[in-house]
């Protein structure tokens, strides 16, 4: 057994770069050493909107680009034994294994071993006890669309000391896409804490792709990257000890330094000393890096203590939908007539609307929720302002008129308004309960679907 293992990560979110794989894994064949290569494409956001396509169509609900991810790259990782691991099944991970299953088919793979990790839907009698009263009371007032439970590495683990070359999931903690390889090839105790929490960490530096190699940092003139139109995704490189290098592959874009390192360590996590997940709680109170050589940092002395009790769970509920709309002002007075249109449409629909307005240009990233607040003013009276309002409504018809009065300005606004877009569309909202994790029965199966 080698005493080293790298991770590469491959996407950071759905709709992440296309591509980025091919420089990992071609790293991975020069070194010819053990490795996994794993993509990380579920938010939060991304489940329900997966939900809502499972929902239109039984057969949707996984990755839309998970054909585009994988191509390139599948036949080999299959020749050359790299594990791929991914949440991308989303909604719907038997849907994802089969697309899988015919890519592998058609580039000359007719029988390939992939892993479906289920466990992670649950029912409302295993939530329902769980939700405070606030939380029971708009689901009452709403219908139930998912309830999804973040489980943890240990059945990716043993699906690939099962032979798995593909790992298919959906909703797991997004650490657990690496804590669940190092896991199968170190052999370590689940109950080996600071082991786990610094595998947590890794896959922690992981998950966001390109955030930890650059992307996400630059600052033009204060925190300056090399090529980020070429940025690599990351790479860690893990030893039996828990020593834990971050880099990326040779001849791409981006940086890995102390500082990009750091802001991706930090982010995201609520409290540095207790940092919960399925598997540990990590402690990187005391966590210590060293930038070791060029574009790479050294990672270790992070604290692990028992998992918790129970498993967060999110739960979807139908939330009407949301009304956007948007239309343009320049010139003199732009920021002028733009508040105008916003006071018409406020007098037209705030009886029957929570409308939110923004002045993007001018004042679009504060919470204000009428416009009001602070704002930046162009010099010379010249402005470019484009006027946001948006507004959720539980029924369709209601928030539609947001999108028809705002399209009115063109003649029924101030002057030289131009430019409208409006869009109309299913909303879900999220509540969110920790359920004991005796309640939560999580396996593996091997797809057994037509290949």
């Amino acid at each position: 057994m080698s005493t080293l293992y790298r991770v590469g990560c491959a996407a950071g979110f759905s709709g992440d770069r296309l591509g980025v794989a091919r420089p990992i894994v071609d790293e991975f064949l020069r070194l010819g050493e053990p490795a996994c290569l794993i993509f990380e494409s579920l938010a939060e956001r991304t489940l329900a909107l997966a939900q809502l396509d499972r929902r239109q169509n039984p057969a949707l609900g996984f990755e839309p680009l998970l054909a585009e991810m994988l191509e390139p790259i599948l036949a080999d990782c299959l020749l050359n034994n790299i594990p791929i691991v991914g949440n991308f099944g989303a909604a719907n991970p038997e849907g994802a294994a089969s697309l899988i299953a015919k890519l592998a088919k058609a580039q000359g793979f007719p029988s390939i071993k992939i892993a479906i990790v289920r466990g992670d839907e649950i029912s409302a009698s295993v939530f329902m006890a769980c939700l405070d009263q606030q939380s029971q009371d708009a689901l009452s007032n709403s219908s139930l669309v998912s309830a999804n439970v973040y489980l943890g590495a240990r059945e990716i683990a043993d699906a690939l000391n099962d032979g798995a070359q593909i790992v298919v999931t959906g909703r797991v903690a997004d650490p657990a896409l690496t804590v669940g390889p190092l896991m199968a090839h170190f052999k370590k105790s689940w109950s080996d804490w600071n082991f786990l929490a610094q595998a947590t960490m890794a896959g922690h530096l992981l998950e966001c792709g390109a955030q930890v190699t650059g992307g996400y940092f630059a600052d033009p003139g204060v925190k300056d990257v090399p090529d980020l139109a070429s940025v690599g995704f990351p790479i860690i490189e893990f030893d039996e000890f828990g020593n834990c290098c971050v880099t990326k592959a040779p001849n791409t874009g981006g940086v890995v330094s102390l500082m990009t390192v750091t802001e991706q360590l930090l982010y995201e996590v609520h409290d540095p000393a207790r940092y919960l997940t399925p598997d540990v709680i990590a402690d990187i109170s005391q966590a210590q890096l060293e930038l070791t050589g060029e574009n790479k940092v050294l990672l270790n002395k992070v604290l692990g203590h028992e998992k918790p009790a129970t498993l967060k769970a999110n739960i979807c509920i139908d939330g009407g939908w949301l009304a956007e709309a948007e239309i343009s002002y320049a010139g003199h007075h732009a920021y002028e007539r733009a508040q105008l249109a916003a006071q018409i449409i406020r007098e037209r629909l705030s009886d029957v609307l929570d409308l939110r307005i923004d002045y993007i240009g001018s004042a679009s990233v504060f919470p204000s929720e009428d416009g009001s607040g602070p704002s930046f003013r162009a010099q010379g009276g010249f402005e470019d302002i484009r006027l946001r309002v948006a507004a959720a409504h539980m029924n369709k018809v209601i928030a539609n008129q947001l999108c028809r009065e705002l399209t009115a300005l063109y003649t029924c606004g101030p002057a030289g308004g131009g430019g409208v877009r409006t869009s109309l569309r299913p909303r879900l909202n999220t509540l969110v309960a920790y359920v004991p994790r005796d309640l939560v029965k999580s396996s593996y199966e091997f797809f057994a679907g037509e290949q």
